[in-house]
């Protein structure tokens, strides 16, 4: 499990106040930068060095409650199943105790060159297959 910690910024919010929707994945995407960083390779290595993508194919979210202009939001990422080449995951946000966003996501390695799948390189996917938890109760929502 990953836990990523962020504010919610004036740019994030609608003039309530109120976390704009699609800011809520754009957070989701810096924390999953994040975390492969703290899985053993920064984005920019990644996409620039290795040229390897890993973009998301599919994304399912629940909104559960609003969060607001000055809340802290822990993001909480956690591998479910990984394959060969794909990643599903689970992710919450929570602040101040209360669930906000909820919700589940795939990524896959790409090959940047020719814009197909391919497998994780070993050190990425074996970081990965080793957070699934055997039980499946990752502790997130």
């Amino acid at each position: 499990m990953f836990v990523h910690s962020t504010p919610v910024r004036f740019a994030h919010v609608d003039a309530a106040g109120i976390v704009f929707y699609p800011r809520f994945f754009e957070m989701l995407n810096a924390a999953v930068e994040d975390w492969f960083a703290a899985l053993g390779r920064d984005f920019r290595s990644l996409h620039l060095e290795d040229r390897i993508g890993t973009p998301t194919v599919r994304l399912e979210a629940d909104f559960l409650a609003p969060a607001m202009l000055g809340d802290m939001l822990e993001i909480t990422l956690a591998p479910r199943k990984v394959g060969a080449s794909s990643c599903t995951y689970r992710f919450a946000f929570e602040s101040g105790g209360t669930l906000r966003l909820k919700g589940e996501g795939v990524l896959v390695c790409m090959d940047l060159a020719v814009q197909r799948s391919r497998p994780w390189p070993e050190a990425i996917g074996a970081a990965l297959r080793a957070s699934v938890p055997s039980d499946l109760d990752d502790g997130v929502p």
